[in-house]
């Protein structure tokens, strides 16, 4: 999950369909517009290339696709796109005529590319159908998650993560109970031999897993989060940390997505839900087993609705930083349809931010376009 809490309304979310589309698009040869259409108006076309005609409604829709373009960036921005869309149209020409559109390998990701935009822009269209939260329930979930708006903290945080066996785990957590500082516990793990990654990094409350916060927000400086993982343990040392609170009007817009959002989830969850009730499903060859076995084991497999809490351990006070050392401007921009879940376990991962302003994003629009310069 991932807030924005920004003065203004927070940016629309990049539709996924829009994005597969450029993809699909470009493996289809669609890009140039072709020799079907000959009476478009000069005023349409933005060039030519050989025979074929790229035209100005092909480079909006690829500006339209670039977050947080500025008005001023627009023109050069349109003048890189129409240049990259030069380049893809002399590859698809050129492909053409090598025949690499029948290869069989293009052939299958065209069928999954088209698959892909077709059942997402279904799901979309389900989704549309989501009411949006009243005032009483944005505040009401407001109210709910102190954590991640009242109370809301700003942490600083060191990370290890520890390849160990299952039966040396109980021995790292008495260590690390007995270590009388984070230093300490590390030197600990050197001269056991013990194989670690560390990382550090600042994460505001809503940066990290949901289903964590609560556990983060009783953490008080200088404590330790100790956390099995299928390779070992990963342990989480708050070096630091300082209040922010997120005012409800400040954070109304993000909670009103969010909320929105979830609502869109589950509509599409039933939905499926639905069409496997009442569509004929039979597995075949290898994939043949009864119904009450596959359902049980997808129950088996299921992930719980919420995962454990890691557990924490008291530390001694540590020396911290000075408040200015941390960084006030860690927060992640937007929530969209597949950022509600939970965040992954490592909280510390940089998140992808957007580019500076004033930048052009010359790799999202080469990536958008499938190239990659």
């Amino acid at each position: 999950m991932k807030w924005h809490f920004a003065s203004g309304a927070p940016a629309p979310a990049r539709r996924p369909v829009a994005r597969a589309a450029v993809l699909l698009l470009a493996v289809l040869g669609l890009a140039g517009c072709g020799g079907e259409d000959k009476d478009k108006p000069a005023t349409q076309v933005a060039a030519k290339v050989n025979k074929e005609e790229l035209s100005v409604h092909q480079i909006n829709y690829v500006l339209s696709q670039q977050r947080g373009l500025r008005a001023e960036q627009a023109d050069a921005a349109g003048r890189l796109v129409l240049e990259r869309l030069i380049d893809q149209e002399l590859a698809l020409q050129k492909a053409g005529e090598l025949r690499v559109d029948r290869d069989p390998r293009v052939l299958q990701a065209l069928e999954a590319a088209r698959r892909e935009i077709i059942a997402r822009a279904y799901t979309e269209k389900v989704g549309e159908g989501a009411t949006k939260p009243t005032a009483d329930e944005i505040t009401a979930y407001y109210n709910a998650k102190p954590a991640l708006f009242k109370e809301r903290r700003i942490y600083s945080l060191q990370e290890l993560a520890i390849e160990a066996k299952p039966e040396q785990i109980d021995g790292l957590r008495k260590a690390l109970a007995d270590a009388k500082s984070f230093p300490a516990f590390i030197e600990h793990l050197k001269s056991n031999d013990f194989r670690f990654g560390a990382n550090q990094a600042v994460r505001a409350a809503e940066q990290l897993p949901l289903t964590s916060v609560d556990t983060f927000a009783k953490m008080k400086d200088g404590d330790t989060m100790f956390n099995p993982t299928p390779n070992g343990v990963q342990v989480i040392f708050l070096v630091g940390s300082r209040s922010q609170p997120v005012s409800e009007e400040r954070a109304r817009p993000a909670i009103e997505q969010f909320l929105l959002n979830d609502r869109k989830r589950k509509i599409i969850e039933d939905d499926i839900k639905s069409l496997r009730k009442t569509a004929k499903i039979e597995y075949v060859g290898k994939f043949a087993e009864s119904a009450a076995s596959a359902a049980e084991r997808a129950k088996k497999e299921a992930p719980p609705e919420e995962a454990p809490k890691p557990a924490y351990v008291p530390q001694p006070e540590p020396q911290l930083p000075a408040a200015s050392a941390l960084d006030a401007g860690a927060v992640n921009s937007g929530i969209g349809l597949k950022g509600d879940r939970a965040a992954p376990a490592s909280v510390v991962a940089p998140p992808s931010a957007p580019p500076a302003s004033g930048a052009l994003d010359v790799n999202a629009i080469n990536s958008g376009m499938g190239l990659n310069k």
